[in-house]
C-alpha cells in the first residue's frame, strides 16, 4: 500500500513556484529487502529506491531520470492476488530506462495490463518546452489519460478515489501549499503530513474494496502513515522541481515498527537534465 499527493504546474507564473511538488509514502512488509534511493544505471542516470526481493530485483516504486522522466506506482487494494503475475515495480524502472514518452509508455502498459495484479502508474516528462503528466490504472479505464495542472491524490484505489485517508491527506497537503515557505520548510511540512498516523475510520469506500481483509488490517491501512507489526510505511519521499528545472529529492527511511524515527535522510539538489553540481547529504 502507498499514498501520493502532488501538485502539477507545468508553467508556474511565480519565479519561486514549482513545476512539481510530490509527497509520497511507500508501505511494505518491513522484512522485504530493498535499497534506499541512490543513483544507478549507466552514468548514474537514474535515481530511485530499488526492490531486492528475489525475482523482483530492480523494480521500484518511485524514481526520476536525468532525462527529465519521473514515475510513481501504487498497488490496488484487493485481497485476491495472482502469485504468478509480473512484478509491478518493473513498470517504474522500465519507464525510466525506456525511450517512449509518458503517454506512449502507458499505452504500451495498458496493452499488457492483464499480466499484472492491480496497480496505478503515474508517468511524467519534464522538458524545456513542455511538461507532461499521465496516469493509468489497470482496474479503471482501458486508456491512459493526460493530467492537467492541478492537485491530485492517489492511494490504493483509482486516482482521486475519495477514501477518507486520501481526502484528509490532500486537505493537509493543500493547506501547506498555501503557505509561504522556504524549500527546506516546505519539505519539512510535507514530511510531517506523510507521518500522520491518525486513523480515518470508518471508511465504507475503502472497506467495500477491501473485502477479504480483516477489520484490524483495514483500520491500520486507513492512516496516511501506516504503523503495524510487520508491515507499515517504509519510506517518505518528497520531490520538488522548481521553475528552472532544479530537482530536490528527499527520502526518509523507517526501519521497522519499533524504530519509528528516521534512520536515513538524503537530500539531493539536481539540475534536471544535467547531474552537475549535486549536493548529497546523508544525515
Amino acid at each position: 500500500m502507498c499514498i501520493i499527493f502532488l501538485k502539477f504546474d507545468p508553467r508556474p507564473a511565480s519565479k519561486n513556484a514549482y513545476r512539481l511538488i510530490l509527497a509520497a509514502n511507500r508501505d511494505e512488509v518491513y522484512s522485504r529487502p530493498s535499497k534506499a534511493a541512490d543513483f544507478w544505471g549507466s552514468n548514474n542516470e537514474f535515481l530511485s529506491g530499488l526492490d531486492l526481493e528475489e525475482g523482483k530485483e530492480g523494480g521500484s516504486w518511485l524514481g526520476i531520470s536525468k532525462r527529465g522522466k519521473l514515475a510513481a506506482l501504487t498497488n490496488y487494494l484487493e485481497a485476491r492476488q495472482n502469485p504468478d503475475a509480473m512484478g509491478r515495480g518493473f513498470l517504474v524502472s522500465n519507464y525510466l530506462t525506456d525511450n517512449l514518452d509518458s503517454f506512449a509508455y502507458l499505452r504500451k502498459v495498458s496493452s499488457e495490463a492483464h499480466l499484472y495484479n492491480g496497480f496505478n502508474l503515474l508517468t511524467a516528462d519534464f522538458r524545456a518546452n513542455e511538461d507532461t503528466l499521465c496516469y493509468y490504472g489497470n482496474k479503471g479505464s482501458s486508456e491512459p489519460i493526460h493530467l492537467k495542472a492541478g492537485i491530485y491524490g492517489l492511494s490504493n484505489s483509482l486516482l482521486e478515489t475519495p477514501w477518507r485517508k486520501l481526502q484528509q491527506g490532500k486537505r493537509l497537503f493543500t493547506s501547506v501549499l498555501n503557505k509561504t515557505l522556504s524549500p527546506d520548510g516546505l519539505m519539512q511540512e510535507l514530511l510531517h503530513i506523510l507521518n500522520n498516523e491518525e486513523l480515518n475510520t470508518p471508511d465504507l469506500e475503502q472497506e467495500s474494496q477491501g473485502v477479504g481483509f480483516s477489520k484490524a488490517i483495514l483500520q491500520a491501512l486507513s492512516a496516511v502513515c501506516v504503523r503495524s507489526p510487520g508491515y507499515g510505511t517504509r519510506t517518505n519521499t518528497v520531490i520538488l522541481i522548481d521553475r528552472e528545472g532544479n530537482v530536490s529529492f528527499t527520502e526518509r527511511t523507517i526501519v521497522s515498527f519499533n524504530m519509528l524515527q528516521p534512520m536515513i535522510q538524503i537530500h539531493l539538489k539536481v539540475p534536471l537534465l544535467s547531474f552537475s553540481n549535486i549536493t548529497f547529504h546523508t544525515l
